[in-house]
């Protein structure tokens, strides 16, 4: 399971779906004390990965010479821990309003080869900003971790900074892990 906390000590299990899940080995399917357990500490690993360690067969007694507890290395992409999915119909997100500094917006995305993210942007009423609506937004399909997004007339959003927006995501067959506004 995947659970966060902000202050260490209040727990939340936002998200109900296996975070990482038992894989194919059987000894990773019981025990009296849960398997896959991440020991404790993410460490950054490369600019695009982050690496956590669980525990497997643990708790499955009496251990086999081939089925010892041991630790595994994982990966997640950087920010990649939850995100926004669409499925191959499509969907849409819109944000909460927003007020940011910066002339550019970075994306943390992944699409299979026949989907995209196109980004919109809004005032806070949802009404598409001249030059930022979804016709004008350049399809943006791949996997990377810093992607500027652009629209037709370029990727500077400056005039816009300091004012209230929402953004819209129009996605097909895509997560989106994170964004973020850079000078």
């Amino acid at each position: 399971v995947f659970m966060s906390s902000r202050d260490g000590i209040n727990w939340r299990r936002t998200f109900m779906e296996a975070f990482i899940r038992p894989g194919l080995y059987e000894g990773n399917w019981g025990g009296a004390h849960g398997n896959n357990t991440p020991a404790w500490g993410l460490l950054r690993t490369g600019d695009k990965e982050i690496s956590l360690y669980v525990s497997e067969n643990y708790g499955n007694y009496p251990a086999e010479a081939n089925k010892v507890p041991r630790l595994r290395r994982t990966t997640v992409r950087l920010d990649g821990f939850v995100s926004v999915n669409a499925p191959y119909t499509g969907g849409e997100m819109v944000t909460k309003p927003l007020i940011f500094k910066g002339k550019k917006l970075l994306m943390n995305y992944s699409t299979s080869a026949v989907g995209y993210v196109k980004v919109a942007i809004l005032n806070e009423d949802r009404k598409p900003l001249s030059g930022f609506d979804a016709a004008e937004a350049v399809e943006i399909y791949g996997d990377e971790i810093e992607r500027t997004v652009s629209w037709k007339h370029g990727a500077d959003v400056s005039r816009l900074a300091g004012r209230p927006i929402r953004l819209k995501f129009v996605m097909k067959d895509a997560d989106l892990y994170s964004i973020k506004f850079q000078p």
